[in-house]
């Protein structure tokens, strides 16, 4: 850790590597083969390249990095991609100027595509499924935002979480390697954390239970959340709470319920 209270000096380039990884799920409930298919063609609409790459260059923008290089594509059936590659700017931020890059807060909120940073990384890839038993489909997209120097993927959280409809987030943040100080002692991170809960807004955190799963002296932080109100008719797709009987409504909310619990701790219920 990082002595506290002091700016670290450092000799040369930071050469920490910090990685902000989740996934975001959405579950549904679509009874036929048809609500299937238009679930599958509304997430694919939803969360194309271009969307997908705006959002990217927003989160480029909320890190204070300058985009390199974008590749973004579509794919057939489903899903998409964007790869960004990205370098460092200057530490002034246009969105929290007060606000110190690695300062244990949350960033701001909102209002697959890969982008390339000079050493860092953006990416995304989206995974839209479906499956006859059962009636529930799932739309999966997984983040990866990898920088390198002074820079923050922490900052971008709150924006990428708003940014999706997520009924279940999984989070990891790593930082790895070492950077030296001008006395050429070895730094293993350069900024204090103990969750990744602390850069996530109250109103998030009012909404999603969450459980951490951290390894401090690997300085490995692990946030899985789940929402906490469940309102059925956010789950239908094609018909309403109101169509169903009680017989219905009761086995369709403990599929759904059964499948994001399942989702959440990672393995299948007995």
């Amino acid at each position: 850790m990082r002595p506290k209270g002091n700016r670290m000096k450092l000799h040369g380039f930071n050469n920490l590597t910090k990685t902000l990884s989740f996934n975001i799920y959405d579950i549904c409930y679509a009874q036929t083969e048809a609500q299937r298919r238009e679930y599958i063609e509304y997430i694919d609409e939803e969360y194309n390249a271009e969307r997908l790459t705006r959002i990217l260059t927003d989160v480029a923008d909320i890190i204070g990095a300058t985009i390199l290089n974008v590749a973004h594509q579509d794919y057939d059936p489903q899903g998409a991609s964007v790869t960004m590659l990205i370098s460092e700017e200057p530490l002034l931020m246009r969105h929290q100027q007060a606000l110190a890059v690695n300062e244990e807060a949350p960033g701001p909120l909102p209002e697959a595509v890969v982008a390339h940073l000079d050493k860092s990384h953006i990416t995304v890839h989206t995974y839209p499924e479906s499956h006859p038993h059962g009636g529930i489909s799932t739309f999966r997209a997984d983040i990866d935002v990898s920088t390198c120097g002074r820079i923050s993927p922490l900052k971008a959280l709150n924006y990428l979480i708003h940014s999706f409809d997520s009924d279940i987030v999984i989070m990891d943040y790593r930082v790895r390697g070492f950077t030296r100080d001008v006395d050429g002692h070895k730094h293993y991170i350069d900024h204090d954390i103990n969750s990744i809960q602390n850069y996530i807004s109250d109103d998030t955190k009012e909404r999603y239970e969450m459980i951490d799963v951290n390894v401090y002296q690997e300085n490995i932080f692990h946030t899985k959340m789940i929402l906490k109100d469940f309102k059925l008719d956010n789950y239908l797709f094609g018909i309403d709470e109101a169509d169903l009987t009680p017989e219905e409504n009761r086995e369709i909310r403990e599929r759904l319920r059964r499948e994001m619990l399942e989702i959440f701790y990672g393995r299948n219920m007995p």
